[in-house]
């Protein structure tokens, strides 16, 4: 089964993360003065998430032969994350912003590498390549001002959860079309 095939038929994974990155935007930009520890909480679960869907794809990426360790990669580094915010409540606004800062930047490279590999199976990988531009540029923007405060990251961190989101969803309909008009056997 090729990479092409393993999106098409877990299209709903790839959609249901994207929902969970913009309900999680969402929130954020309803309530902007959350505490420091509320926005950890919750990032720690973003990233938990993200990190779960993303290890299933790669086992089933495993199952399949194809490439998995891109996939595993980027669910380690999410629920190293979510540890990290979980067992260090007290952490300061700038450390939370370099682990935040750090994490969309190895996602985003992984999202990347993903895209650049699927370029030979599908058309539009541009969707995949461009979240991980998004979470590479919202990674460079925290490590520039680390000292911004946390209301500045909750914008930050909210903007890009739901482009993140609705790049993902665009690449979960691109799949899902692909399925249904059987281009792709599933």
């Amino acid at each position: 089964m090729s990479v092409l095939e393993l999106l098409a038929r877990n299209w709903w994974a790839v959609a249901v993360r994207g929902l969970v990155a913009i309900l999680f935007g969402v929130l954020l930009l309803a309530w902007p003065g959350p505490s420091l520890m509320v926005l950890v909480i919750a990032f720690g679960a973003f990233a938990l998430l993200d990190g779960l869907f993303s290890i299933v794809a790669a086992v089933r990426a495993a199952r399949g032969h194809e490439n998995w360790g891109s996939l595993l990669l980027v669910g380690i580094t999410g629920i190293l994350a979510a540890l990290v915010t979980w067992f260090w409540p007290g952490i300061t606004a700038l450390a939370f912003a370099f682990v935040i800062g750090a994490w969309a930047i190895v996602s985003g490279i992984l999202a990347i590498v993903a895209a650049v590999e699927l370029r030979r199976e599908l058309k539009d990988e541009f969707w995949l390549g461009l979240s991980g531009a998004l979470a590479i540029l919202f990674g460079v923007l925290v490590f520039a001002n680390p000292a911004a405060g946390a209301l500045a990251i909750v914008v930050l961190l909210s903007t890009f959860a739901i482009l993140y989101g609705v790049s993902l969803l665009v690449l979960a309909y691109r799949m899902r079309s692909l399925s249904h008009r059987r281009e792709v056997p599933v």
